[in-house]
C-alpha cells in the first residue's frame, strides 16, 4: 500500500512539472535552432551562387594565369566559410545527442508505453538533427564541389605552362628583312610615348616629380648610408686587412650585395610609388617604368654580386681564389648576361603593351636567347687559374660541362623555335643563379658565426664584449642565435623570390603562408606554425616573469622581511618550478596541443616510471620533501656518512655540499631522506667542540685540570654559559687523558679555537712544568751491506780454496764404507 502511494506521488509530480519543462525546450529547440538553420541555409545559399559564378569565371580566364590564381584564392575562402557553417551546429548537435542519451532509445513492442512528453521531446529533438544534418550535407557537398574547381584550376596552370614552355614558333617571318623595319616602327612609337608623357610631366607635374624623386633619393641614402655607418666593418673591405678570415669574406660579400640592392630597390619601388601618388604616371607609362625598374634592380644585384664574390681590385678579399684577369672577365660577362635578360624582358613588356607583332616578338626573344648562350660558352672557356708553372687551368670539368650543356641548350631550343623555353632557361641562369648563390653565401656565413668563438671575433662580438658583461660562453651562445636568424631571413626572403622566378604567383605564396599559418594536417594531427610560435612565446614570456617574480620576492620581500637563507631559497625553488610548470603547460595550450591526448603518452611514462625511472622518481619525490621539512638548509654544515661539508644548493633531484677542502659533492636526495644525516647548525649555531689532552703520569692532576680550565676560560669565543668544563677522562695506557669541552656561539669556529687552544696548552705546560708524553716508537737499525771487495785476486783465491775443499770431503765420504739396512722393523 505504501509503494502504490508513493508511485502515485511520483505520477503526479511528473505531470505537474511536465508542461513547463516542455514549453521551455519547444522555445530553445523549435524557435532558436530553427533560426539558426534559416541564417545557415541562406549562407550556404549565397556560397553556391558564388560557386557557380567562378565556375564561370574559370571557363573564361583560362589561358590567363594570375586571374586562375585570384579565382582559387577565393575558392579557399569560400571553402572556409563553408566549413564553418558546418561547424556552426557543433554546440546545439552535442546538446541534443546528450539530451538523447539521458531519454534513450524509444520502447519496442511489448515494453511499458513511456510518457507523451517525453515521445514528443525524443521526437522534437530527431527531427531537428535531422534537419540540422541536411543542412551540414549541404555544406560538406558544397566544400567538396569548391575542392574540385581549385584541383581543376591547379591542373589548368600545370597545362598553361607547359603549353608556355613547349610552344615552337617558326622562324621564317622573325628572321625576314621585314624584322628590322617594323622594329624600326615600334621604337618610334615607343619614343613618341615617352617624349608626350615628359613634354605633359614637365609642364604640369615637375614639382611633384621633382619632390617624389628627392623623398625617394633621400629614403635610399638613409638606408645605405645609415647602414655603412653602423655596419661599414661588416659591409666594406678593408684593403689593410692582408689575409681576412673566411668569415669576414663571407660577410662582406654578403652584406655589401644585400645592402646596396636594398637601397637601389627602395630608391625605384618608392620613386614609381610616389609617381603613382602624384599622378604622374600615366598607364603605358607606369608598366614601362615598372618594369624599368626591376630590370635597373636585377642587373645592379647581379654586378654587385659578381664584384663582391670575384672582388677585381683586392684579391684577397676574394671568395673565389682565381686570377685577376678572368676575375675581371668574369664579372664582365655576367654583367652583360644580365644587361641582356633585363632589356629582353623591358622590351617584352613593350611589346605586349603596344600590341607588336609576333614576328618582332620572336625576333627579340630569339636574338636574347643566342647571346645569352653564347656568354655562357665564353665563361665555361676561361681558364681562370694558373699552375704551378705558370700555364693556365680551365674551370673543374662539372662545372665547365654543364655551362657549356646550358649554352647549347639555349641556343639550340632558339634555333629549333622554342623561344619561350630558351628564354626562361636564360633567365633562370642569370636571376635564380643569383639568387641562389646570394642565399648560399647568406648559409655559409650564418654557418660560420655560429661556430665555436667565431662570433666573438667579428666586428660586433669585440663590440659587445668590451662594452657589455657578456663573457664567451654567452657571447657563443649569441652567435648561434644570430646563426639562426640569419637562416630564417634567408629562406622568408629568398624563397619567395626563386618561386615567383619558377612560374608561381604571389596567390600561391600567399595561399601556402596561410595554410602554414592556420594549420597543416597530417592524418588527425594539425601543425600550425602560427600556434606553435605562440606556444613558444607564451612560455617565454611565462619563464621570463616567474624568474622577475622569483628576483622580486627574495631580494624585495623575503630579504626585507628577514627571513631566513633557507626559507628563502625553498620558496625561490618552488615559486620557480611551478612558474615553470604553469607557463609549459599554458604555452602547450596555446601552441593548440589538446592535452588530453596526451593521456596515453602519460600513462605509459607512468609505466616506465615504475620500472626505469624509479631513483629518479625517488630522488624527486626526497628533494621536495627536503623542501617542504627542511631538516637542513642552504648554509648548514652537516655530516652525511663519510661527507661532511655546507650546504650550497638543493634542488629536487640532488643536493649540492660543499666539503672544507672546497670540493662539490652532489648527494642523491633519497640517501639524504632514508640515511642518518648530521646537522650542526639545524636550529642555530651554538655547538660545542672537545679537545683530548693527556699528561704524563705522576703529573699534578688538579694542577692540570686549573691550567685547563682557566685555558679555556680564557678563549674569547667560548661562551660563559654554558661554562667551559674540563673531564678527566680516563687512566690511558700511556698518559691521564683530559677533556677540554667548550660551547661556541658558532660551532662554524671550531677550527680555530681548538687551533688556539692547542697552542695555549703547549705554552702553559712548559711554564707550569708539566709533561706531555709520547708513544714509544719501535727502533729500526739499519741492515749494513758489506761494502765492495777491492781486492778481486785475493776474492779468487780464497773461492778456489773453498771448492778444493769441499771436493776433498766429497772423495773421502765416498771412501767410507756404507752402512747396513736393518731388516727388523722400526719399533713402534
Amino acid at each position: 500500500m505504501l509503494f502504490r502511494l508513493l508511485r502515485l506521488i511520483l505520477v503526479l509530480a511528473l505531470v505537474v512539472s511536465a508542461p513547463p519543462s516542455f514549453e521551455a525546450m519547444a522555445q530553445g529547440v523549435g524557435q532558436a535552432p530553427a533560426g539558426l538553420v534559416a541564417d545557415q541555409q541562406k549562407i550556404i545559399q549565397g556560397l553556391t551562387t558564388k560557386a557557380d559564378n567562378f565556375e564561370k569565371q574559370i571557363q573564361q580566364d583560362a589561358e590567363d594565369d594570375s586571374s586562375l590564381v585570384d579565382i582559387r584564392l577565393q575558392l579557399e575562402e569560400l571553402s572556409r566559410q563553408s566549413l564553418n557553417s558546418a561547424l556552426a551546429f557543433r554546440t546545439r548537435l552535442g546538446q541534443i545527442n546528450a539530451r538523447l542519451e539521458q531519454l534513450g532509445p524509444a520502447p519496442t513492442a511489448g515494453q511499458p508505453e513511456e510518457p507523451d512528453i517525453v515521445s514528443a521531446e525524443r521526437q522534437a529533438l530527431t527531427s531537428e538533427k535531422a534537419e540540422i544534418n541536411a543542412v551540414i550535407s549541404q555544406a560538406q557537398a558544397l566544400s567538396i564541389r569548391i575542392s574540385g574547381l581549385i584541383d581543376k584550376i591547379g591542373n589548368m596552370r600545370s597545362e598553361l605552362f607547359r603549353n608556355l614552355l613547349t610552344k615552337r614558333y617558326v622562324l621564317s617571318d622573325a628572321l625576314s628583312p621585314q624584322v628590322f623595319s617594323d622594329a624600326r616602327d615600334e621604337f618610334g612609337n615607343l619614343y613618341k610615348a615617352v617624349s608626350s608623357w615628359l613634354t605633359f610631366a614637365f609642364k604640369f607635374k615637375f614639382q611633384a616629380m621633382l619632390a617624389a624623386t628627392f623623398m625617394a633619393l633621400g629614403l635610399a641614402l638613409v638606408l645605405l648610408v645609415g647602414g655603412r655607418r653602423l655596419f661599414g666593418r661588416i659591409f666594406e673591405a678593408d684593403p689593410s686587412v692582408e689575409d681576412p678570415t673566411y668569415l669576414s669574406r663571407l660577410s662582406v660579400a654578403f652584406w655589401s650585395t644585400l645592402l646596396p640592392t636594398l637601397a637601389v630597390g627602395a630608391f625605384l619601388a618608392s620613386t614609381v610609388f610616389l609617381y603613382n601618388y602624384y599622378n604622374v604616371l600615366r598607364g603605358d607609362i607606369g608598366v614601362f617604368l615598372n618594369a624599368l625598374a626591376a630590370v635597373i634592380a636585377v642587373v645592379f644585384c647581379v654586378n654587385r654580386l659578381t664584384n663582391a664574390a670575384l672582388e677585381p681590385r683586392m684579391p684577397n678579399w676574394r671568395l673565389i681564389q682565381v686570377e685577376t684577369g678572368p676575375a675581371r672577365w668574369l664579372v664582365r660577362l655576367t654583367t652583360a648576361m644580365a644587361v641582356v635578360i633585363g632589356v629582353n624582358y623591358f622590351l617584352s613588356v613593350v611589346n605586349d603593351t603596344m600590341g607588336s607583332l609576333l614576328s618582332l616578338t620572336v625576333a627579340r626573344s630569339f636574338v636574347a636567347a643566342i647571346i645569352v648562350g653564347i656568354i655562357l660558352i665564353l665563361m665555361a672557356l676561361l681558364r681562370p687559374y694558373k699552375r704551378s708553372d705558370g700555364s693556365w687551368r680551365p674551370w673543374p670539368a662539372w662545372l665547365r660541362y654543364t655551362a657549356i650543356a646550358l649554352g647549347l641548350a639555349t641556343i639550340a631550343a632558339a634555333l629549333f623555335g622554342y623561344i619561350r623555353l630558351a628564354n626562361f632557361v636564360s633567365v633562370q641562369v642569370v636571376v635564380t643563379g643569383t639568387i641562389l648563390i646570394t642565399a648560399y653565401i647568406g648559409f655559409l656565413s650564418a654557418r660560420e658565426i655560429g661556430e665555436e668563438r667565431a662570433f666573438a671575433n667579428t666586428s660586433v662580438g669585440r663590440w659587445l664584449s668590451a662594452n657589455s658583461s657578456y663573457e664567451d660562453t654567452a657571447l657563443d651562445q649569441l652567435g648561434l642565435v644570430v646563426s639562426i636568424a640569419i637562416n630564417l631571413m634567408i629562406v622568408l626572403v629568398f624563397l619567395p623570390l626563386i618561386l615567383l622566378m619558377w612560374g608561381f604567383q604571389p596567390g600561391d605564396i600567399e595561399a601556402w603562408a596561410y595554410k602554414l599559418a592556420t594549420g597543416i594536417n597530417i592524418g588527425s594531427v594539425t601543425i600550425s606554425v602560427t600556434g606553435i610560435l605562440s606556444g613558444i612565446v607564451v612560455f617565454v614570456i611565462g619563464y621570463f616573469l616567474t624568474r622577475w617574480f622569483q628576483g622580486w620576492l627574495d631580494g624585495s620581500v623575503m630579504a626585507r622581511g628577514k627571513v631566513d637563507t633557507g626559507v628563502r631559497n625553498s620558496i625561490r625553488l618552488a615559486v620557480g618550478y611551478a612558474g615553470v610548470a604553469l607557463a609549459a603547460l599554458v604555452g602547450i595550450s596555446a601552441a593548440g596541443i589538446d592535452l588530453s591526448s596526451l593521456a596515453l603518452v602519460a600513462g605509459a611514462l607512468s609505466l616506465g616510471i615504475g620500472f626505469g625511472l624509479q631513483n629518479v622518481v625517488s630522488n624527486f619525490v626526497s628533494g621536495l620533501i627536503l623542501l617542504a621539512e627542511r631538516p637542513f638548509k642552504v648554509g648548514d654544515w652537516i655530516v652525511a656518512g663519510d661527507v661532511s661539508g655546507t650546504v650550497k644548493k638543493i634542488s629536487v633531484r640532488a643536493t649540492e655540499i660543499e666539503t672544507f677542502q672546497r670540493q662539490s659533492v652532489i648527494l642523491p636526495n633519497s640517501n639524504l631522506i632514508n640515511n642518518a644525516v648530521g646537522n650542526w647548525t639545524h636550529r642555530n649555531k651554538l655547538g660545542r667542540i672537545d679537545i683530548k689532552v693527556g699528561v704524563a703520569y705522576g703529573s699534578d692532576v688538579k694542577q692540570v685540570h686549573a691550567v685547563l680550565l682557566d685555558i679555556a676560560r680564557s678563549h674569547p669565543l667560548v661562551l660563559k654559559n654554558p661554562e667551559p668544563f674540563v673531564l678527566f677522562s680516563n687512566f690511558g695506557p700511556a698518559a691521564l687523558e683530559f677533556e677540554i669541552r667548550v660551547f661556541l656561539a658558532d660551532v662554524m669556529n671550531g677550527n680555530i679555537v681548538q687551533n688556539d687552544v692547542r697552542f695555549t696548552v703547549l705554552e702553559k705546560f712548559d711554564d707550569q712544568h708539566i709533561e706531555i708524553p709520547s708513544t714509544p716508537r719501535a727502533v729500526v737499525e739499519a741492515k749494513k751491506h758489506q761494502a765492495w771487495p777491492t781486492d778481486d785476486d785475493k776474492i779468487e783465491a780464497d773461492f778456489a780454496e773453498q771448492e778444493e775443499a769441499k771436493a776433498q770431503a766429497e772423495a773421502e765420504s765416498k771412501k767410507l764404507p756404507k752402512p747396513r739396512k736393518s731388516k727388523k722393523p722400526d719399533p713402534d
